[in-house]
């Protein structure tokens, strides 16, 4: 298994967890539950966040600019909901 692999499979699990948190946050059904889950999330991002930019960096991770009128036609088709 190459870094690369690893890394992939690191951001993988780190997004799952973030997922997991984020569910738990939502229904929590106490204060000290949620603020528990909640930090637990903020620290995942955060760990998510750096996984990408290190990806990224070693251009591992690559995206590409969407187009305007695509954009722009995502904007009109959901501007009337409130």
């Amino acid at each position: 298994m190459d870094d690369r692999c690893i890394m992939e499979n690191l951001l993988l699990t780190t997004k799952g967890v973030c997922d997991l948190y984020l569910h738990g946050t939502i229904e929590s059904s106490t204060q000290d539950v949620r603020q528990s889950f909640d930090q637990a999330l903020n620290n995942s991002l955060c760990m998510q966040d750096d996984i990408y930019k290190k990806m990224s960096a070693k251009g591992w991770y690559t995206t590409e600019q969407a187009e305007a009128m695509k954009i722009q036609k995502v904007r009109n088709q959901f501007s009337g909901i409130s």
